[in-house]
């Protein structure tokens, strides 16, 4: 084998390995994202693309050979058998380069199609890890959406509880207000009353005075009367005397 086919099949298996090691099921894609978030793989990204797109280059390159060199052989091989007849080990040896030919075929084929591959796995792997942390990270905004709104649902019922307590109390203020102001109407009522009774009793004791006014003016006028008779007729005694 040569140099550029056993580097070929060394990145075959290498391939291989790496293929292996990213579809080991207790490595979770949350751990791989971590690992191609590190320093060294976004110093790699700034080359990714174009060594991705080189060794397919390569790849389809080293292939086309193959497949180049296997027509060749094959075409040898299905020509006039006489000189394969007359010289066995030309024939032997065409038998080793369709071989060789087919072996570095297969080699560049599998190469090529695991590149693509493991670079279709690796962004898989991304995606899925992106697509956990998005629903880890939609699964909490949900449980403390459901939180919030249970705490809302909580402070709606005490506030409802409240408003009711509310009308209740306003229900009996009203009530008490209620009792306590036909309490103050009756004793306004009853107020009323005695000042009309008071009324009429000042009324009464007015009529009262006047009458004992008049009676006392009447008597005040027959005492002064009679004490003019009476110092009229003492006037009167004493001239008979002289």
């Amino acid at each position: 084998m040569t140099l550029q086919w056993t580097a070929v099949a060394i990145f075959l298996y290498v391939e291989i390995v790496v293929i292996l090691i990213l579809c080991l099921p207790f490595i979770s894609a949350k751990r791989w994202r971590s690992l191609f978030n590190l320093n060294i793989w976004s110093w790699f990204s700034l080359y990714w693309n174009k060594g991705f797109f080189t060794i397919i280059l390569v790849l389809i390159l080293l292939f086309c050979d193959a497949l180049r060199e296997v027509r060749k052989y094959s075409s040898a091989e299905a020509g006039p058998m006489g000189d394969a007849k007359l010289n066995p080990n030309l024939f032997d040896h065409l038998h080793m380069k369709l071989f060789r030919s087919q072996r570095n075929l297969y080699i560049s084929g599998f190469s090529l199609f695991l590149w693509l591959v493991m670079q279709r796995l690796v962004t898989l792997i991304n995606q899925v890890a992106v697509a956990t942390a998005n629903r880890t990270s939609l699964q909490t905004q949900a449980e403390n959406a459901n939180e919030a709104a249970r705490r809302y649902q909580e402070d709606n019922l005490l506030l409802k509880q409240a408003l009711l307590d509310e009308e209740k109390d306003k229900v009996s203020s009203k009530q008490q207000l209620r009792r306590e102001a036909e309490k103050l109407m009756e004793e306004l009522k009853a107020a009323e009353d005695a000042v009309r009774k008071a009324n009429a009793e000042v009324e009464a004791m007015k009529r009262q005075a006047r009458g004992l006014t008049k009676e006392y003016d009447r008597l005040l006028t027959e005492h002064t009367q009679l004490q003019q008779n009476l110092h009229a007729g003492a006037a009167e005694g004493s001239k008979k005397d002289l």
